[in-house]
């Protein structure tokens, strides 16, 4: 066991904020690894501390796929869901591992300071490049040399359409018996719901549901 972190409770704030501070941090700036490394090492430490090696690895996992979670909602989808879900992961790994309740309340709330913290990197570091290539949410403007792939998709602005799939909140669409890939301002949508575009920009298309056939 590691004795700092079992010498008081408020220490799993301390070491969870900091975990969750660098493995976050990671992500979102260039830090040549050194972040992962040192969020590695700090959760490692915290984990170790209170739990068996069985379990020690149980709540790795859940903790660092509730960490994914956020990750891909953030990047992809951007509808708070999976953002949620992963949130209340890495909650329950930090907060079922602690001893008692008071250190276990430190360590959810060391998981939320350290999380919102790392944004603060962003005003130190240079920003990670990762998956902004999607092409969906790529926005390819006439000024970037776009113009003649962007000219069908600026024909369907303010058409009426229906969905295809699901808008969750990507999703297809049909308009005029062909089908595009769409997005919408958030809103998830059933299968079948009348939409109208209301903004085309390269190759992304957003919809938004029809309330009226005059709308």
């Amino acid at each position: 066991m590691f004795s700092i972190v079992t010498t008081a409770d408020w220490m799993s704030f301390v070491i969870v904020a900091l975990a969750t501070l660098f493995l976050i941090g990671e992500l979102l700036v260039n830090a040549r690894g050194i972040f992962s490394i040192l969020g590695l090492g700090f959760i490692t430490v915290y984990f170790a501390s209170f739990l068996e090696p069985n379990m020690f690895w149980m709540m790795m996992v859940i903790y660092f796929f509730g960490l994914l979670l956020m990750i891909i909602d953030g990047k992809i989808l951007n509808d708070g869901t999976l953002a949620v879900i992963g949130l209340v992961c890495m909650f329950v790994s930090v907060g079922f591992t602690a001893p008692n309740w008071a250190a276990g309340l430190y360590a959810v709330i060391g998981v939320f300071i350290g999380g919102m913290s790392s944004f603060a990197f962003l005003k130190v570091f240079k920003k990670r490049k990762m998956w902004t290539k999607i092409t969906l949410f790529d926005q390819l403007t006439d000024e970037e040399g776009y113009s003649s792939i962007n000219q069908s998709y600026k024909e369907l602005l303010g058409k009426s359409g229906q969905t295809t799939t699901d808008m969750r909140p990507i999703g297809s669409i049909m308009v005029d018996d062909k089908e595009y890939s769409a997005i919408t301002e958030g809103k998830w949508l059933e299968k079948g719901t009348p939409v109208n575009i209301i903004e085309v920009d390269g190759t992304r298309i957003l919809v938004k549901e029809q309330k009226n056939k005059n709308e």
